[in-house]
């Protein structure tokens, strides 16, 4: 009923730049945050940024200054611009949306994108 849809991921050079987007979709009632989280390999997921609906956001310190996470409250979408990349970057990107459905407009439940693979390498 409701998904989350990230686009965006692919392989660039160090200090290359990308794009990812998610659009959520469905019964929503509304968002309160959304986020980017990643994955490396052997590692545990991370939080990367995350932005409320008022536009508050928040970074880990490994990217800021490089990543920017912005959103569009009218289309339910996220995206994070990540520049200056570095081989460390690599990973699996989920988008992380909480919201409410149309169907349970008292609860906030957690939904997550498929992910979608950032390589940096040479």
């Amino acid at each position: 009923q409701v998904q989350l849809v990230e686009s965006g991921g692919g392989l660039v050079q160090p200090g290359g730049s990308l794009r990812l987007s998610c659009a959520a979709s469905g019964r929503i009632f509304s968002i309160n945050t959304m986020g980017w989280y990643r994955q490396a390999p052997g590692k545990e997921r991370e939080l990367v940024a995350n932005i409320t609906s008022g536009g508050t956001t928040n970074y880990i310190d490994s990217v800021k200054g490089r990543f920017t996470i912005s959103r569009d409250n009218s289309k339910n979408t996220v995206w994070l611009q990540m520049n200056s990349l570095k081989p460390e970057d690599t990973a699996v990107y989920y988008c992380n949306a909480d919201l409410r459905s149309v169907y349970s407009r008292l609860v906030m439940y957690t939904y997550w994108g498929q992910g979608t693979q950032v390589t940096v390498s040479s």
